[in-house]
């Protein structure tokens, strides 16, 4: 076998669990990929985030490694399954938030916006590259978690998982630069 970088390896080269994951990545991956496909109505995004977290749950249950090829399929198909169902209920009852129109904010005093300016700006310098891309993408932009997905060239859920936790270390950084307190929030 080929380990892609042109090199044979063998199952006592690399730890049990990989090689076992090998294994079932190159036995299963196509079919659940067209299966995938078939449960998201051709989104590829979803098809792909469905079967890489199939893939990494079964990572994480070793008895799944070790088993039959047809037990190990149908355990598979039926997690992958699980998994879209549970994501389009989550959407159901959390729809997407659309970004596209900013709520217009009057503020009186020019001094107070621009200070709060200056505060945030700092906040946001302290977040990762990858959360401030997300957020400057979807709130500062405007743009939908799709088209900013389209334009950073990563998967809507991504974008929607890097929101969630940009916003709660935003959150935190402005806790702690004082401008969110117990009473504001």
């Amino acid at each position: 076998m080929d380990n892609g970088a042109g090199r044979a390896w063998s199952p006592g080269a690399i730890p049990p669990e990989e090689y076992a994951l090998r294994v079932l990545h190159q036995d299963h991956a196509a079919a659940l990929w067209r299966y995938a496909l078939r449960l998201t109505r051709g989104d590829e995004a979803r098809a792909q985030d469905a079967v890489q977290e199939t893939l990494l749950r079964a990572w994480r249950h070793p008895r799944v490694l070790g088993t039959s090829g047809d037990h190990a399929r149908r355990w598979l198909f039926t997690t992958l399954r699980t998994r879209v169902i549970d994501e389009w209920r989550a959407r159901q009852v959390r729809p997407e938030v659309v970004t596209d129109q900013v709520p217009e904010r009057q503020v009186a005093d020019h001094v107070d916006t621009a200070i709060q300016g200056l505060v945030v700006t700092e906040a946001l310098r302290k977040l990762t590259p990858a959360h401030r891309q997300v957020l400057v993408e979807c709130f500062y932009g405007g743009r939908s978690v799709n088209e900013a997905a389209e334009r950073i060239g990563i998967p809507p859920g991504t974008v929607k998982s890097r929101l969630y936790y940009a916003l709660r270390a935003l959150k935190l950084a402005l806790e702690e630069a004082g401008v969110i307190t117990e009473e504001n929030r």
